[in-house]
């Protein structure tokens, strides 16, 4: 039998995916040296720095792969690290070199950016941008979350990320969870730490997640924006000018008349007003009744509001039952979509989703680069 080809094995790792980068361990580079003896392989592997959290995942799938190519009777992985121009080469490729520009702002990208606002707190609206960012990843999307509720951060512990993201020099890596990347100023303090800044520091606090961190290529980003029009909703505006707002509401009228000012913000940041989301519409009981906790129409109610002001159509996006399994969900760590995905409220976070899913990705509106010749 004939020993294995390096041009086989070198296009087997191709195959290999970075777990936190999501490019192919060929293209990053990391492949540093195959050697072959009859039908032993053995690849050197260099990690973006030492230490790296997820090594032996890189390791397990380098094997396995490998292990696939003809005449391979023997895989052995030897890992090493990047040197700082490796590490710096890997960055440019990645985020280009010069400047660092916010990607989502590029002619040329299509990313469908939401901001997830609500007038006030103790509507769900981190619950409900946990659940959409899941069940959007879950249809095949490639979905980035912005935990923008700097003071009130809570997306870390509904996804069941913990510790701190990977650097590489300054290009931060997103955590992933449930195929989501997520980015969260929770990652970087302890729990129980109060976040004491002011405006400018809010302000870069959102521009380095959107400039520092590597997102890679997003059919969809969100951003948990905390409640109310401060400074967060400003600089959302202010840097992400083409971000759509989406509107979390509940039922009830004292809710809705504050949800309709944080939807009005639109008419002097200019943003486009994607549709109203009403979270705890009602809770279904055992005998198939429901039960109106929060009363009716609030979100039927800011939505009409908002297109009389905004002088558009902006529609009643979904009503999200109130249901106990959407808190436990949260709590574990474990979103309702996927811990419990026949649920009312699962279902109908699915078909908020698909209705958004449906509007991604367009070239409308967008240069395309060209110029006459």
């Amino acid at each position: 039998m004939t020993g294995p080809d390096v041009d086989a094995v070198r296009e087997a790792l191709t195959g290999v995916i970075d777990p936190e980068i999501r490019r192919n361990i060929v293209e990053l580079d990391m492949v540093d040296d195959i050697s072959i003896h009859g039908g032993e392989v053995t690849v050197t592997v260099l990690l973006t720095i030492a230490g790296c959290p997820l090594k032996d995942t890189i390791t397990k799938d380098t094997k396995a792969a490998v292990a696939r190519v003809d005449g391979v009777t023997e895989v052995n992985v030897v890992l090493g690290t990047m040197t700082p121009e490796q590490r710096k080469e890997m960055k440019e490729k990645l985020q280009g070199s010069g400047t660092r520009e916010i990607p989502f702002n590029r002619p040329d990208s299509l990313t469908k950016v939401y901001a997830i606002a609500s007038g006030k707190g103790g509507v769900g609206k981190s619950s409900v941008t946990a659940n959409l960012a899941v069940s959007l990843a879950a249809k095949g999307l490639r979905v980035g979350l912005v935990d923008a509720d700097i003071y009130g951060f809570s997306i870390p512990g509904m996804l069941g990320l913990s510790g701190k993201p990977t650097r590489v020099d300054e290009m931060i890596l997103p955590q992933i969870a449930h195929d989501v990347k997520v980015m969260s100023i929770g990652m970087f303090v302890p729990p129980s730490q109060a976040v004491v800044w002011r405006g400018p520091m809010l302000h870069r606090a959102l521009q380095q997640f959107l400039t520092d961190v590597f997102w890679g290529d997003l059919d969809v980003l969100l951003l948990d924006l905390p409640p109310g029009t401060g400074d967060i909703a400003i600089s959302v505006a202010q840097l992400l000018p083409g971000s759509e707002l989406l509107v979390v509401t509940t039922p009830q009228a004292a809710a809705a008349q504050v949800a309709e000012r944080a939807g009005s913000i639109a008419t002097q940041t200019k943003q486009s007003l994607s549709g109203v989301i009403e979270n705890m519409s009602w809770m279904e009981m055992p005998d198939g009744t429901r039960m109106d906790v929060f009363g009716t129409g609030g979100g039927a109610s800011v939505a009409e509001n908002l297109s009389r002001t905004l002088e558009t159509q902006v529609p009643l996006l979904a009503q999200i039952p109130l249901d106990t399994l959407v808190r436990e969900g949260s709590d574990a760590g474990a979103p309702v979509v996927l811990s419990s995905p026949k649920s009312p409220a699962a279902q109908a976070f699915d078909a908020l989703a698909e209705s958004l899913r449906r509007r991604t990705r367009g070239l409308s509106g967008r240069s395309l680069g060209l110029s006459p010749v």
